[in-house]
């Protein structure tokens, strides 16, 4: 079974969510500042949540910088953003089988936890 978690290393809600989910042990860990994400990998989380809209965060920097906020983003834009630049990946996204958690919201992050506690 796949167990990977991608991440942003100097993120101190990764880091508080890596410990609190003890994912450090067991779990392949991708820091995607130095080891981007793939397109395939990005297709596949993107086929399972449904939209690449849904895995753009908004809370990027470069977000505001660029006012992104004030155009309209096509599934298209949004996929370019992601695959450009590490910042507008929504994180942590952790995979457990076929199944993804991205973001960290508490209501995803508790869902997480139900899952890995069940493995």
């Amino acid at each position: 079974m796949i167990k990977k978690v991608y991440y942003l290393s100097t993120c101190s809600t990764c880091k508080r969510i890596l410990k609190e989910l003890n994912l450090e042990s067991g779990f392949e860990l991708q820091n995607v500042k130095e080891n981007p994400i793939l397109e395939s990998e990005l297709e596949e989380i993107k086929a399972f949540e449904g939209t690449y809209e849904s895995l753009l965060n908004r809370r990027s920097v470069l977000y505001r910088e660029r006012k992104l906020k004030e155009q309209n983003l096509s599934e298209e834009d949004c996929k370019a953003l992601i695959l450009e630049h590490y910042s507008f990946l929504k994180r942590p996204i952790i995979q457990v089988g076929d199944q993804y958690f991205v973001g960290n919201s508490k209501k995803t992050v508790e869902s997480a936890k139900v899952i890995i506690s069940s493995l």
